[in-house]
């Protein structure tokens, strides 16, 4: 192990790496650390607290991650970090430990793309196939869907939810939830249209694309009351195919679950 971890680093003994873990120069490794296989760590990181990072991912120089919430009634409670697999995470990234307003741990899934600056506060939920572009900042318990992106310079207000497959262009400022496939900017922030390359990149048949398209009509452009769509929508599920179902299905279960109101 020690041929591929750089003489000036410093890691704790109790710190648990894989022996194909690469270290760079300067870094510091905490003792409660765990690092998977392959992954790449580059120099001037410092990884602490309770943190387990999966493999094949890569951290580029300069960020901390693992480090105690931001939070001002955080008491020193012993919470965590758990990062998955093939995340790119790149310069001046924070990633911070969970709290216990929640179940006490912060979240990335795997297949990542962090961009330089990123914050991701304590407690949130970050899913798959993500790409956050850079200076994106997320505040504590935002949740966020798979394959959704999130342009360079936004905010995104604490306890807010970010559907799967969502686009929310640059400078956002998010303060209520944003539905699933759906493309929001402006400020104030508004739905736009459906992300529809995004869901072609994704392999999205034209059947469910159109699907997604009445989704939008009824819940952003038709003025019916959400409660009016909801049931419009709930209808429209039971005439569709599996893929189509699900995504309707998708859809209901997020407004269920809207706390914030929608950006519409």
């Amino acid at each position: 192990m020690t041929s591929r971890i750089h003489p000036t680093a410093i890691i704790d003994p109790a710190a648990e790496l894989d022996s194909s873990v690469t270290v760079g120069a300067y870094t510091l490794i905490g003792p409660q650390v765990k690092i998977g296989a392959g992954t790449r760590i580059g120099p001037h990181c410092v990884i602490e607290g309770r943190t387990t990072i999966g493999a094949d991912n890569q951290f580029y120089q300069f960020s901390s991650i693992g480090a105690m919430p931001q939070d001002m009634s955080h008491g020193g409670e012993v919470t965590e970090l758990v990062i998955g697999d093939r995340n790119t995470v790149r310069e001046f990234c924070t990633l911070n430990t969970g709290t216990f307003k929640e179940e006490g741990v912060t979240r990335v899934g795997s297949d990542n793309w962090i961009m330089a600056y990123v914050h991701l506060a304590h407690d949130v939920q970050l899913g798959n196939h993500c790409v956050l572009a850079n200076n994106a900042t997320l505040a504590g318990h935002v949740h966020v869907g798979d394959w959704a992106v999130i342009g360079g310079l936004t905010g995104v207000h604490q306890f807010v939810k970010i559907g799967a497959h969502a686009m929310i262009g640059f400078q956002g400022h998010v303060s209520q939830d944003v539905a699933p496939f759906m493309t929001v900017d402006g400020n104030p922030l508004a739905v736009r249209a459906v992300n529809l390359t995004g869901l072609r990149r994704r392999g999205f048949s034209n059947e469910r694309i159109a699907v997604i398209r009445q989704l939008h009509k009824l819940i952003f452009r038709s003025g019916l009351t959400l409660e009016q769509a909801v049931e419009q929508i709930t209808a429209l599920r039971d005439e569709q195919a599996q893929d189509a179902q699900a995504d309707v299905q998708l859809m209901l279960d997020f407004i269920a679950g809207a706390k914030r109101g929608l950006v519409r």
